[in-house]
């Protein structure tokens, strides 16, 4: 008898045995392919491991596969896909975010700006930054690029001897307001970029000990030898004298200081190293916040002569900080390629593209924070302030851009060489 039944089933087809199992047991949907002796299992939208989930089970008894596909359960939660995607893109470009939005609130709203600047907060954020650099600086990394020393050495005589030469071009220049230019000339005399160059060496592949290296002892020199080079380029050029020696202690106090003491907490505690790089992201966002503290006060105080500022001469401005970046990327990359060429033997530190590719991206771009402490220690000294931070805000969000296509275009060449020599 049983024989009979399965030799029933067996030759029966497969939509008729299907409505025979449907009316015997109402559980299985009308959709269900061909019985195979197993329970039905529901795969997990949420959790991606196979369950019974009771919901899709009433819903097919009810009214089938249509009911089915209704039930929201299915349905894609468009809602959280999108602030997804949303919290990502604000993760990965949380810098120029908040110093647009430091831009923006301060034209918008510029009374809670001078209330900021007259309790002197730009300072307190200035010491927060570098103490932030100084708990997340690693010394491992740093003697991790003592081999390719060469190419370091090169990247800091690009950065603080060579770049600070532009600024005597670009104060040849006139637009109004002057400080627009000015303080794009003060631009070039700054050292690297803090995180940003090192962070994108990282997602190349490159040198990141390297980049590491350049970017610290760079700030570190920078803090010595900015003052002279403004003195120099920018005193001399505007007819202003810069008193540098005051200027070099006042970034000591403000720059080196908490540098060193972030440094000297995170050596004296494990745990706080270990706090500091797991976080490292967190501290990340709280130091860009800080930054973009810094533009908001300076265009707050600055608001009625930017107002006045037609946007094609901030256009123009803007124009010529792109400018300067890919001057910089073009020389950095023909000396470190003339250099491969003229010491043989030796020249292999500098052929080596994880090492060459680093000090492009480091040499070529210029920080902001630096640019901002020194403008702050003026005081109006060269220009109004905010006018001076304005065009630098841009150039500096835009040398991240040019950089990370660069670094995509990097990366796709890489690519299409290896899939070249695979085939």
């Amino acid at each position: 008898m049983l024989a009979a039944a399965a030799q029933t089933l067996i030759s029966r087809p497969p939509a008729a045995a299907d409505a025979t199992l449907r009316r015997r047991n109402p559980w299985i949907p009308a959709t269900s392919s061909r019985f195979s002796g197993r329970p039905f299992v529901v795969p997990s939208p949420l959790f991606g491991n196979p369950r019974l989930d009771s919901t899709i089970l009433r819903a097919s008894s009810r009214g089938g596969s249509d009911q089915m596909h209704n039930n929201e359960s299915f349905r894609p939660k468009e809602e959280s896909i999108w602030s997804q995607k949303l919290l990502g893109f604000v993760r990965t470009n949380f810098l120029p975010l908040a110093l647009v939005s430091g831009v923006s609130f301060g034209l918008m709203n510029p009374s809670l700006g001078c209330l900021a600047h007259k309790y002197g907060l730009s300072k307190f954020s200035t010491f927060g930054i570098f103490l932030i650099s100084g708990l997340t600086l690693c010394s491992g990394q740093i003697n991790a690029a003592v081999e390719a020393w060469p190419t370091g050495l090169y990247g800091l005589v690009s950065i603080l001897l060579l770049s600070p030469f532009f600024s005597k071009l670009i104060l040849q220049l006139h637009l109004a307001p002057q400080e627009f230019v000015t303080g794009l000339a003060i631009f070039c005399c700054m050292p690297t970029t803090l995180s940003s160059g090192v962070a994108l060496t990282q997602l190349l592949g490159g040198n990141s000990a390297l980049a590491l290296a350049v970017t610290v002892i760079s700030n570190l020199l920078g803090i010595l030898i900015v003052p002279f080079s403004l003195s120099k380029f920018i005193g001399e050029g505007a007819g202003v004298c810069i008193p540098a020696e005051k200027l070099l202690w006042s970034l000591i106090f403000s720059l080196l200081v908490p540098l060193i003491m972030g440094k000297v907490i995170r050596e004296s505690s494990k745990d706080v190293a270990e706090y500091a790089d797991r976080n490292r992201q967190i501290l990340s966002m709280i130091s860009a916040i800080f930054l973009s503290l810094v533009p908001w006060i300076q265009v707050s105080r600055s608001r009625s002569l930017l107002l006045m500022v037609k946007p094609a001469v901030f256009l123009v401005a803007v124009g010529i900080g792109v400018l300067l970046h890919l001057v910089l990327l073009a020389l950095n990359s023909l000396t470190i390629r003339s250099l491969s060429a003229a010491f043989g033997g030796r020249g292999a530190v500098f052929a080596k593209k994880e090492n060459s590719r680093a000090v492009i991206l480091v040499a070529s771009q210029k920080t902001l924070p630096v640019m901002v402490a020194v403008v702050e220690q003026l005081g109006g000294v060269l220009g109004e302030p905010g006018l001076l931070v304005l065009p630098c805000v841009a150039t500096h969000i835009n040398q991240i851009i040019i950089d990370s296509f660069l670094v995509n275009l990097w990366l796709r060449n890489d690519r299409m060489l290896n899939y070249s020599k695979e085939a």
